[in-house]
């Protein structure tokens, strides 16, 4: 995969500006005080689908010929990534078939449900992600469908890049630390390639669940290290193996990575409702459980 340059992901913007919404971007005098900095949250969960996922499936399916949308759509998600699909598919008048793992919530596959209509099948598969994967794969070589891959896919990274994008637009180089959720790497590759290249001072950190931390394991190893077995209570970053192109990107532009154990995120989950009135999912979290691991390092900063 080629670099992921600031003209890539001021296309993906432009393609996606009809579709997504530009979310606040919200100062929390809470977390600020907390932590004795300047402290702001991206606010993803109000996007359509509840999540910047529907950035990188919509760049990706509008992106491709009009003959791989003729064979069908497929993918595979845990929830996230097929609500963005199903919506594109929906939007785009395509048919798709999205693979879920059986431990999906029933309120994600009811969001896809209804976000893709008639446009979707949903077939459920596995335990995990990669098990849903493995079989959307299957089902492409059988078929001969296209399939849109949520995280490892140069179009996708790009889409996901846009929330960097946003974030620079309001506050520009006084940004100094940016913490990014990682299930699969497409987020934190779109989002560091978009902030390292406007501005190499800006602190990008990485964040993954304590039961699967795919990306660290592989940046300790120097190479895709695939995970034995993982925790899926993030469900929204539940990956075994994360990708070899957002592996690469990671590796140059992500400055430290930062695990999270899951009993951490539950309590953030709680604190975020109980004092902010924000209902998230665990993945939703998961980067705002981060700033204790990194409170020395952000005191007087501007933290997104």
């Amino acid at each position: 995969m080629n670099n992921i340059t600031l003209h890539d992901i001021d296309i993906a913007a432009e393609r996606l500006k009809d579709t997504v919404i530009d979310t606040p971007l919200e100062y929390s005098e809470r977390l600020s005080k907390i932590y004795q900095a300047h402290i702001y949250i991206k606010r993803e969960d109000l996007q359509r689908c509840r999540s910047f996922k529907v950035r990188g499936a919509f760049n990706r399916i509008s992106s491709l010929t009009d003959a791989e949308k003729a064979c069908g759509i497929v993918c595979a998600s845990a929830g996230n990534y097929a609500q963005g699909v199903a919506y594109s598919c929906s939007t785009l008048k395509l048919n798709g078939v999205i693979f879920m793992p059986i431990t999906t919530p029933q309120q994600k596959i009811d969001k896809v449900k209804q976000f893709g209509g008639e446009y979707i099948q949903i077939l459920t598969v596995g335990n995990t992600y990669d098990d849903a994967s493995q079989a959307a794969l299957d089902y492409v070589q059988q078929k001969g469908a296209t399939f849109v891959h949520p995280f490892n896919d140069y179009d996708v990274i790009c889409g996901q890049g846009t929330v960097a994008k946003e974030i620079y637009t309001h506050l520009g180089d006084n940004i100094d630390v940016v913490l990014m959720c990682i299930g699969g790497g497409g987020l934190a590759a779109g989002m560091s390639s978009y902030f390292k290249q406007h501005n190499p001072n800006i602190y990008t950190v990485g964040v993954e669940p304590m039961g699967a931390a795919g990306m660290h394991e592989s940046l300790i190893n120097g190479c895709v290290t695939p995970l034995e077995s993982i925790d899926t209570f993030v469900d929204g970053a539940a990956v075994k193996c994360v990708g070899n192109n957002t592996f690469e990107i990671c590796k140059k532009y992500l400055d430290k990575i930062v695990i999270v154990p899951e009993g951490k995120i539950c309590t953030t989950m709680i604190e975020l409702y109980q004092n902010d009135g924000i209902i998230t999912e665990p993945a939703g979290a998961l980067s705002i459980s981060a700033l204790d691991m990194v409170a020395d390092h952000i005191k007087g900063k501007v933290v997104v």
